[in-house]
């Protein structure tokens, strides 16, 4: 393994910036990496080499007039998810329904990468239109965990996690709508970061569920993470719920973090997110990670959020009611698949044959009880009944945060289980969002950082951090000071 691919996103720029290697060198190590190991993970559905290299190739001329670098990351490569537009490439959302189609804008978010001298890799494996656990629903087959291949890498964002932990790239971008970009960073041992609710434009993100979807910042540091959180977050005008507010000082809480003191610092262990349903390795290293936060100087404090009970239920009729809104425009007639469109069949019947052949099984079952939520006689005993809920668990969280700074537990109860073990069984799957959905429902942020490898079966896990929405520098202090105080981890051992 060239030894560029390595290092961290930090030590990239740094080096880059410094003159010591050109970033040409460092997106073609990063090529060469996908085209070693790729062909076994599948975490990427789409490389743009070319167009990688020619944005590197700005950096290092910019580089050698003498200017200033455009961004702290110019020059670093990274990896973006299938589900933000690029003008230069495909956008897919891991369906058929979009097989080829290249959007005819950028979204904010691939603008602001471009803007930062950012070289994109290519486009990110994923659960199809972000509707999965595992990756295991997507139209163009499951990634697989660098960990070990016979096994899942979360999802919906397995493919970003996958290509930071395999040494693909060095920073990666997700979507989290119940704890895509979260719970992919704990069974991978990278690191993940859903922002607050807002702070990152959704414009140009393909949406599941609009009042829930949120894309945020992936890496294998915590430094690295609040480095590129800085370069994608911030207001844009046209995405209708952008916040109008400072971005939160995430590197500079980063780098005070690392310097591993937390006196002053409450910590709130939430009850109903530490069962004896979950895997025991789990709960051990959670308690291990508990323990060096008490080591650091923060106090622990036990809280309780008794709606969180409830969360499952309510994200699972709040985000299939949006995804039944939100693919109604996939009806074969602007863009897209159009199947059955042989002169023989009526726009409707071939708005069916496309939806039919276009969307896998998952994204038709939320779609089908998203539909039935929404219907007349219903709406108020199930949609209406999951909104009252989703209220519920936000006053849970304003309450606990009147007794803590942040809230802490494991971001899923099981490790990565293996490929197929669940997919016949949906509600078995679900469950492994179990302690990300409530910061979704309250557009709150949260974190995954690693805590180690758990002594059942020797695979990642990761610890949640979760703040009040807009203090998103306090995830990355925890975050930071828990992670030097951790010390490194082992690489992965499938590739």
């Amino acid at each position: 393994m060239n030894e560029l691919t390595q290092l961290s996103a930090a030590e990239l720029a740094a080096k880059i910036h410094g003159g010591e290697v050109s970033s040409t060198e460092v997106t073609q190590a990063h090529l060469d990496r996908i085209g070693k190991v790729d062909g076994e993970l599948n975490a990427f559905l789409h490389v743009a080499g070319d167009e990688a290299l020619a944005a590197a190739a700005v950096v290092d001329a910019a580089h050698a007039a003498g200017e200033t670098p455009v961004s702290v990351l110019a020059g670093v490569p990274l990896a973006l998810k299938d589900v933000f537009t690029t003008t230069d490439m495909p956008t897919t959302c891991a369906s058929k329904i979009l097989e080829g189609w290249r959007s005819p804008y950028d979204a904010t978010v691939t603008s602001r990468l471009r803007a930062a001298g950012i070289p994109i890799l290519g486009k990110t494996n994923m659960d199809e239109f972000a509707m999965g656990s595992s990756t295991e629903n997507s139209a163009y087959g499951p990634t697989r965990n660098p960990w070990d291949t016979t096994r899942i890498p979360g999802g919906s964002g397995g493919g970003s996690a996958a290509a930071l932990a395999s040494f693909q790239a060095p920073l990666a971008i997700g979507t989290d709508t119940g704890g895509s970009i979260r719970q992919p960073a704990a069974v991978t041992a990278t690191v993940g970061v859903k922002p607050t609710y807002g702070t990152v434009s959704r414009y140009g993100l393909v949406a599941c569920a609009s009042s829930l979807d949120q894309g945020g910042p992936c890496g294998r540091t915590v430094l690295d993470t609040a480095l590129l959180h800085e370069v994608i977050a911030g207001y844009d005008p046209r995405d209708s719920t952008s916040r109008n507010v400072p971005v939160a000082p995430v590197v500079e809480a980063a780098k005070q973090g690392a310097e591993g003191d937390l006196k002053g610092v409450r910590v709130g262990v939430v009850r109903e997110l530490h069962s004896d349903s979950y895997q025991p390795g789990v709960l051990g290293s959670f308690d291990a990670a508990v323990a060096v936060l008490k080591d650091l100087g923060a106090e622990v404090i036990e809280v309780s959020c008794p709606s969180f009970e409830y969360a499952l239920s309510s994200y699972y009729l709040v985000m299939p009611s949006e995804v039944s809104s939100n693919l109604a425009r996939f009806d074969a007639m602007r863009y897209g698949l159009r199947a059955g469109d042989d002169g023989g069949h009526s726009a409707d019947q071939v708005m069916s044959l496309t939806r039919e052949a276009g969307f896998g099984p998952e994204v038709k079952r939320r779609i089908i009880i998203g539909t039935y939520a929404l219907s007349a006689g219903y709406y108020d005993a199930y949609y209406g009944q999951a909104l009252k809920v989703r209220t519920m668990i936000a006053r849970d969280f304003d309450a606990a945060y009147e007794q803590v700074d942040v809230l802490v537990s494991p971001t899923s109860p099981f490790t990565p289980w293996k490929l197929g073990e669940k997919v016949d069984d949906p509600l078995a799957m679900y469950l492994s969002d179990l302690c990300t959905l409530p910061t979704n429902l309250a557009g709150h942020p949260g974190m995954s950082v690693p805590s180690g490898l758990s002594a059942d079966d020797n695979l990642p896990v990761g610890l949640q951090i979760m703040a009040p929405a807009l203090a998103d520098d306090r995830l990355y202090r925890v975050g930071a000071a828990y992670e030097a105080a951790r010390g490194a981890l082992p690489t992965p051992t499938g590739v």
